[in-house]
This record gives structure tokens, sequence and C-alpha cells, in this order.
């Protein structure tokens, strides 16, 4: 079975990005900055050869990747395994107000305590590997000896990242995610293997990158 080529691509920025408040799966929109980012990492990708489209189902999401569907004449397949971690009651806040708050959970947070999971229905960093281990497996394997572009969240490259390096889910995190960068990754029935990561030529300025992924 040939490799499938994956260009893995963070949504733009948002307004939450910006205040370090914490989406999860609120739908939060782009903000002026995350829409310029989608519109150049469009035009970065409209020579690529590109088969399929895959983005979450959330806005921030899903109009990059249409940005990056209009340049290459391709339509968005929107898929909810891509979505970003969910972060149960605390999705809304800002870490320092967890912290001030919630501070068992907050140390939890910060240790990245495997089995641990945001109350009120967050997913445990387990249940995230679990879910876009499956999800991209999936949408890789349709597609052997192409070319697929995956427009998704901090923690769902943060865990593509992981999986393709073989680090745990709690290894201290020393690799960018920037808004609106471009990485590469190659998916076999053995894996994934990383070819390149957190290029941001396409953009004309310092792209911003959460200290976590949110």
């Amino acid at each position: 079975m040939e490799a499938t080529r994956i260009i893995a691509v963070r949504h733009g920025e948002t307004a939450w990005n910006v205040d370090a408040r914490i989406q999860g799966q609120l739908d939060i929109a782009l903000n002026d900055t995350g829409r310029w980012q989608a519109r150049r990492v469009g035009q970065a990708l409209c020579g690529e050869d590109l088969t399929a489209i895959y983005s979450s189902d959330l806005g921030r999401a899903h109009e990059t990747a249409q940005a990056i569907g209009e340049a290459a004449r391709i339509p968005v397949i929107a898929h909810a395994g891509l979505r970003e971690r969910h972060f149960g009651m605390f999705e809304g806040k800002t870490f320092e107000e967890i912290q001030r708050n919630w501070p068992e959970h907050a140390l939890n947070w910060r240790k990245r305590i495997p089995e641990w999971a945001p109350p009120e229905g967050g997913e445990s960093l387990l249940q995230l590997r679990e879910r876009v281990g499956h999800t991209v497996n999936d949408l890789a394997s349709r597609h052997s000896g192409e070319q697929i572009a995956i427009v998704a969240h901090g923690g769902v490259l943060d865990t593509l990242y992981r999986i393709a390096t073989g680090q745990a889910v709690n290894s201290p995190r020393t690799w960018q995610l920037p808004n609106g960068a471009i990485n590469r990754l190659l998916w076999t029935p053995q894996g994934f293997t990383l070819v390149g990561w957190s290029d941001t030529q396409h953009l004309e300025h310092a792209a911003f990158d959460e200290s976590t992924s949110f």
C-alpha cells in the first residue's frame, strides 16, 4: 500500500487565541488576522496536488479549510472527529482563572496527567489521542498514494506530532503549534512519519503560538 501524504494545518487566529481563553469545542470565529492567515494558507497550497480536504466542523477550522478549498477548487468535508479537545466546564475560561478557582485541576492539567479529564464532559489526553489517531488513520487509509489536507486545532496537531514521533501524551512539548502553520506527515498502515513541521514562510509576520493547546 502506498503512503498517504498529509498536509495538516492549524486554524487561523481567533480573539480567544489572543486572550489565551480556552476554546475547546466552543464555536469561536476567526478574527481579522485569522482570516488573513487562512487566505495566505490557501495561496501557499494552491499548487499542491490535493485529492481531498478534511476539516473539523468547528467554524474557525472550517473557514480556514474553505480558503484552501477555494484555492484548490476542492470541496471541504467536515468531520467531528477532528474537533479540538473537549475541556468541559473550563471552556471559555483562562488558565489563570482555573488556577485561581480550581488549583487541583490546574495542577493536573499542568502536569499533563494522562487520565485526567476536565469536569462536565471533558476529554482526557488518552481519550484525545484515541479519537485523533482513529480519525486520521481512517481518513488517510482512504487515500493511498494521494495527498490530503487536514485542518484542525492545536490539540489535534499536538497529538499527531506525538503519534508520529512516538512521544507520550504527557511528554513536555518542545515543538510549536502556530496558527496557520503548514505541517507535513506521511501515513502508511504501519503508522505516521513526520516530514516537516511548523512552516510559516507563507505568513509575513510571526504566527501566534499558544503555550498550551486550547
